[in-house]
């Protein structure tokens, strides 16, 4: 378990390791990293790629002492506090395990991993008691503006929370599926439900709560992939409210868009990639009175949602010992909330929380196995460890 004294100035370096050194990992992982290290003793002190190249000059570029090409080594040698993983989600599993027993703590991109399965097994080599522990990277949750709102529905000063929408539109061209690991259930992990949506609809769970059930549709309309390049839902909450979902790469006009429909308010959050307290915005009913509404507004601060802002959290959490959001079953949600709307579209039945489990055969792949939207030779789904 990692140990720091209460004094900052004395504060022991949390030790990081970086694996997976490209766009992710120097747009995003490596600027939260070294902003963060500014105000506190935090070192980077290796990184991790396959391709030497790639290794040697992310080190060269970014000031980081060792570069490996072996993760096993480089957790022997170096000993992390914490790994952040900015690699395929078909390496998640291993590289997250492998890190977790090796004692780090782990902090990984999303989507999580290719199944609940794999998920179960990185939740199964966490430790206890103080870590250590896995996080995934929703930082759409994080920032003064998510905050906010999730204070003010939890708070219930604008009513009960009764009708939402969640919009995913993205869009994708040809160019974009060139590649040949793109719109492949191994490769990618899943279409825009699992790789583009996810974080939108993370948002909503953190915002909503826990969902109850959930019917779905996917479609192939334009890409000709193994996985959807559309797809959409209606999803009812344990708290009776109702959202409609649209997850697409086929939209010129892109948004990411999440808006609910409260009794006394419409709060609806519009951006692309990231938020600001500028990108909300909060109506209200007939009746509110100028003083609640100027409490509605009131975000305070401006904290964009951001790698950074949740990374600041995270690291906080290591130093105390404390399971940190977005991990083990707060992770889980937004995992099982796909598998389910998989399940449902792709089997055109209903889909309740909770009943995807071992045995089923959406637990161990997305795809389910279904007719026309599993693999031709799809992989035998890895066990989860004893």
């Amino acid at each position: 378990m990692f140990v720091t004294t209460s004094n900052p100035s004395h504060r022991k370096p949390v030790r990081v390791a970086i694996v997976g050194t490209g766009a992710i990992a120097r747009g995003s992982h490596l600027p939260a990293l070294t902003a963060l290290a500014a105000g506190q003793p935090l070192e980077i002190v290796a990184a991790v790629d396959v391709d030497t190249a790639s290794a040697e000059a992310f080190c060269t570029d970014a000031g980081i002492a060792h570069p490996y090409t072996d993760l096993d080594r480089m957790l022997s040698e170096q000993r992390p506090d914490l790994v952040t993983l900015a690699t395929p989600p078909r390496f998640h599993r291993d590289q997250t395990v492998a890190a977790l027993r090796a004692g780090a703590w782990v902090w990984c991109e999303k989507p999580p991993c290719p199944s609940l399965r794999d998920f179960d097994a990185i939740e199964a080599a966490e430790g206890v008691d103080g870590g250590p522990y896995a996080a995934i990277v929703f930082q759409h949750r994080f920032g003064s503006g998510s905050r906010h709102v999730r204070e003010l529905l939890a708070g219930g000063t604008m009513g009960r929370p009764l009708v939402a929408h969640c919009q995913t539109t993205w869009y994708r061209d040809e160019a974009y599926y060139s590649a040949p690991w793109r719109g492949s259930w191994s490769s990618e992990g899943g279409g825009p439900s699992m790789g583009h949506g996810i974080h939108q609809m993370d948002l909503l769970l953190d915002l909503l709560g826990p969902w109850a059930e959930i019917r779905a549709m996917a479609g192939r309309l334009v890409h000709d992939v193994e996985t959807e390049d559309v797809s959409t839902a209606l999803i009812r909450f344990e708290n009776g409210a109702m959202a409609t979902v649209v997850n697409s790469v086929l939209s010129p006009d892109e948004v990411s868009r999440i808006r609910i429909d409260c009794e006394r308010a419409t709060v609806e959050l519009t951006h692309l990639y990231g938020h600001r307290n500028a990108d909300w915005r909060i109506t209200p009913a007939p009746g509110a009175t100028s003083e609640e509404t100027d409490a509605w507004r009131d975000f305070g601060p401006d904290a964009p949602s951001s790698h950074e802002a949740q990374l600041k959290g995270l690291l906080e959490d290591l130093r105390d010992g404390r399971r940190p959001r977005s991990s083990g079953a707060d992770g889980r949600k937004s995992l099982e909330l796909v598998a389910a709307l998989y399940k449902a579209a792709f089997t055109g039945g209903t889909v309740r929380a909770g009943e995807i489990g071992p045995g089923d055969p959406y637990y161990g792949a997305l795809h389910g196995n279904a007719p026309g939207w599993a693999p031709e030779h799809p992989a035998r789904p890895a066990e989860v460890p004893a």
